[in-house]
């Protein structure tokens, strides 16, 4: 199977039409963290940190929704017709949120918005894994969190070029007047509407996952995907060691593999690094950036600037991280992120509390979010899309996602009231002692996957 030679065309275009998914869960999550200081404006929320907090992580709810419901469509609909579905829903969600004048229906868009990024963060990885051979599968994989840190990037930039620069002094009623605080924060919603139509249209042209509709007995269609892959003998070998961890299995959940010896550790391992990658802490930076910059002695217009630098240094170490993942390995570049996380909350908490300014805080911050962006945002996606057997693979990958995302509110909403309570300096050193833990946890507990077919993966656990 080494000599093979696969139709790497084909391969990418579907890749990166899946990936769009990637993008739009990027921009969507990122875009409200520069629209942040004019929409609380607007709806008049500056002074209940409940409310900003729960502006800032409505989203998630939906998130947890379309997490949830991803095992289940993605086991009995298959993997392409969720994927449409998603793109649907950032369209409405794009258009919709920017459209808002009151406050409710701003959060019922961004619940929306948030269904999308459910459906697509966890299947997305998964029909990526499904299609790629084991070779390239780490870096394929790897392309969905490419298109997310472009999607981040990409709402950074926006960002900065929708807002009009804020002098120093400007007072919340000024803002609240501006361009900014009645057109500008719409458009940046607004601006995710192209690529969710692209997502939208071009999502009905990719292939369903050949792995899919082999468990699903349409062995004769898994069969043409697989040929256009890597060819006649290359589709052979797959759909051999395919049959061989299905055993007969259906469309049909059976939930009590899940709790079977052989399925909970590996479920286990799958839950805990899926949340591990939201209480390192790091999207506290992209969702609070204002806050982040403003106590470090930025103003609002710095500080959206800042945002496009950081954005910059998340996308170049990320092309890092794929170069790497399938020659370094997943457990390798996990225990690098962790413990270099560990260590830079501990100087970044470290700053806050001995009051450093300016360029200390910038620095620390962008070294973070380049060692999260090789490591931990990439890798964890690979090992989740990878480590779970065929028969049950969408199931456990929604329960892992949905983890992620319960994680995630739990990260976003508590930031500034643990940030008021324990300050700063307090806050990141809390991610600090999480991060190690995470290092002693991965150390222990996680195998090297890297040059492994899925099945093969699949045997050894």
């Amino acid at each position: 199977m080494d000599k093979t030679k696969f139709n790497k065309q084909f391969i990418l275009g579907v890749t990166l039409v899946s990936a769009m998914g990637g993008l739009l869960f990027g921009y969507d999550w990122v875009v409200i963290g520069g629209a942040k200081p004019f929409y609380e404006r607007f709806f008049e929320i500056t002074a209940s940190p409940y409310l900003q907090g729960w502006a800032m992580s409505s989203a998630l709810i939906g998130c947890l929704i379309g997490a949830l419901t991803s095992g289940y469509l993605s086991d009995r609909f298959g993997r392409k017709r969720p994927l449409i579905v998603a793109a649907a829903l950032f369209t409405i969600a794009a258009i919709g949120t920017g459209a808002a004048n009151q406050f409710i229906p701003f959060i019922i868009f961004r619940l929306i918005g948030g269904l999308g990024i459910g459906l697509a963060s966890a299947i997305s990885p998964m029909y990526i894994s499904e299609i790629s051979p084991a070779q390239m599968r780490g870096r394929l994989v790897s392309v969905n969190q490419l298109t997310i840190v472009i999607g981040i990037l990409a709402a950074q930039i926006i960002n900065y070029l929708i807002a009009e620069k804020v002098p120093e002094g400007t007072t919340n009623e000024m803002i609240l007047q501006s361009w900014n605080g009645q057109t500008g924060w719409r458009w940046m919603f607004w601006a995710g509407t192209v690529p969710a139509l692209v997502f939208f249209i071009f999502s009905f042209f990719i292939p369903e996952s050949p792995r899919f509709l082999a468990k699903s007995g349409k062995w004769k269609d898994a069969a043409t995907i697989l040929k256009r892959i890597g060819g006649a003998l290359y589709a052979t070998q797959e759909q051999k060691e395919i049959a061989e961890t299905l055993h007969g299995t259906g469309s049909k959940i059976d939930w009590k593999v899940l709790a079977s010896k052989k399925v909970r550790p590996v479920l286990i391992l799958g839950i805990v690094l899926a949340v591990f990658q939201q209480w390192c802490g790091i999207n506290v930076i992209f969702n609070y950036a204002e806050e982040i910059f403003t106590s470090a002695g930025y103003s609002v217009g710095d500080m959206l600037f800042n945002i496009v630098i950081t954005g910059t240094v998340n996308l170049l170490f990320t092309f890092l991280a794929m170069r790497m993942v399938d020659s370094w390995g997943r457990r390798k570049l996990m225990l690098l992120g962790s413990i270099g996380l560990a260590i830079i909350y501990f100087m970044l908490g470290s700053s806050y509390y001995f009051e450093l300014k300016g360029l200390a805080i910038l620095v620390l911050v962008m070294v973070a979010i380049a060692t999260y962006a090789m490591t931990l945002a990439p890798i964890t996606w690979v090992i989740l899309s990878e480590i779970f057997p065929n028969s049950i693979r969408g199931t456990a990958m929604a329960i892992a996602t949905t983890a992620l995302w319960i994680a995630c509110f739990v990260l976003t909403y508590t930031f500034p009231i643990l940030n008021k309570m324990l300050s700063a300096s307090g806050t990141f050193w809390l991610y600090s002692f999480i991060c190690l833990s995470g290092f002693l946890f991965i150390l222990k507990k996680l195998p090297e996957t890297k040059g492994k077919s899925l099945e093969e993966i699949e045997k050894c656990s």
